[in-house]
């Protein structure tokens, strides 16, 4: 476990565990802790980050933030790694590292209803440090942070500088809107305009909405919304 004090912004302040940080950050909100509090564990083979928030909006729209700590992530780890490493968001919140897949979000909240006002919203982040198997090469598919040439990134900075850039994203989003974090996501954004299948329905994903929610056209010419709510875990 890291017992390294971390800085963070205004508004934020951290909480380290020895692991499962979103579980941790998820027990903490139920209790009724302060929006803000991020959970963070940097001291195993893969590192894990949670932020809690207190939505002020319904639930389809509170879902925003996930996107929003994606592409807080990307500038986290642009400004940390080397210059050739490429971050890529999928929109169920996989991250991808030079084209393969490097952990990832999750999200949890108080409610699963889109229109309702939530409690509370966990979204945190895992990342995979280095290869579980003397073998990397067998699957070609799946990468670490440090096996793509980032020894140099050190977990706790990492952290630190998600939490700053989430951070502003949020408040940039809340004063001007999405428009800005549309076009910055779009362009880190994976598989648009490929076919892909999603909560039970395949075709091609042609974009999102205000709201992030997948436009998903199948073989008829029908376009389906796909709403972030369906990300959502269920509390255990």
């Amino acid at each position: 476990m890291s017992t390294e004090a971390l800085s963070f912004p205004p508004l934020m302040y951290g909480e380290p565990v020895a692991a499962d940080a979103f579980d941790h950050a998820c027990m903490k909100a139920t209790m009724g802790c302060d929006a803000g509090m991020v959970a963070y564990a940097t001291g195993q083979n893969r590192m894990e980050a949670a932020l809690v928030l207190a939505p002020e909006v319904p639930l389809m729209r509170a879902m925003t933030v996930l996107p929003i700590c994606g592409v807080g992530f990307q500038n986290a780890l642009g400004a940390l790694a080397p210059p050739e490493v490429a971050v890529h968001l999928g929109w169920d919140g996989t991250l991808y590292l030079n084209g393969a897949r490097c952990g990832g979000f999750r999200c949890r909240a108080s409610s699963r209803i889109p229109q309702t006002v939530p409690d509370w919203l966990v979204v945190g982040f895992t990342l995979p440090l280095w290869p579980e198997s003397d073998n990397p090469g067998n699957t070609p598919d799946q990468t670490t942070l440090f096996g793509e040439g980032c020894p140099d990134v050190h977990p706790p900075q990492l952290v630190e500088a998600w939490a700053r850039h989430t951070l502003h994203h949020l408040n940039q989003w809340e004063q001007d809107g999405p428009r800005a974090l549309h076009a910055e996501w779009r362009g880190l954004a994976r598989d648009i305009g490929e076919d892909v299948t999603r909560d039970g329905r395949s075709g091609t994903f042609l974009g999102v909405d205000e709201d992030f929610g997948m436009l998903l056209r199948d073989e008829t010419g029908t376009t389906h919304q796909i709403p972030l709510t369906t990300l959502l875990e269920q509390s255990p």
